[in-house]
């Protein structure tokens, strides 16, 4: 699988942008900050206004248990918190998006 790095402080909008000229079938978003509900909810509220839902959206970072399903509710295909294993991601991603299980 390709990884494009788009690097710290991106917006949700370049994080969209970028995703959709690559052509990308997935974002993963790794958020320590605490704003994990408003980013990732921005983020898939511009997928949707791109028309790009297709592409889906997972993450991980500091994200308290009690903000998962909430976060799942509004898209967010998986979470991974702390301790989450290289191994565990990449075998999800292989699982959960085909395009990349080559």
């Amino acid at each position: 699988m390709e990884v494009i790095y788009t690097g710290l402080h991106q917006t949700p909008e370049q994080i969209v942008q970028t995703a959709i000229q690559e052509d990308a079938a997935a974002i993963g978003l790794s958020i320590l900050s605490g704003a994990h509900m408003t980013l990732f909810a921005r983020v898939l509220e511009v997928l949707r206004e791109q028309d790009a839902e297709d592409i889906v959206v997972f993450g991980g970072g500091i994200i308290p248990d009690g903000d998962i399903p909430e976060l799942q509710r509004l898209g967010v295909a998986q979470i991974f918190t702390p301790g989450a294993t290289t191994d565990e991601i990449v075998n999800w991603v292989r699982t959960a998006i085909p395009q990349v299980a080559r």
